[in-house]
């Protein structure tokens, strides 16, 4: 069973292992494959750590583990 469903949002931590910088960002789910667990979306944030690799918009897919918090387009 899914966790997340399409159109929820879900806020990830994204981090660089070279300098140690991380960024909190948006991302508003298409599919959940809760087998591989990742998520896969759209970056609804602005990049600014990861300006370089990342734009809004950009189909990305984001594992379990570097979710930090889930919300329902609802509680917005």
């Amino acid at each position: 069973m899914a966790t997340y469903e399409k159109g929820d949002y879900i806020k990830f931590e994204m981090k660089d292992e070279a300098t140690g910088e991380s960024e909190w960002m948006w991302l508003v789910v298409d599919q959940d494959d809760g087998g591989r667990q990742v998520v896969l979306g759209r970056l609804d944030s602005q990049p600014v750590v990861f300006s370089g690799e990342l734009t809004l918009g950009q189909e990305i897919a984001v594992s379990y583990t570097s979710i930090r918090e889930h919300r329902k387009p609802s509680e917005f």
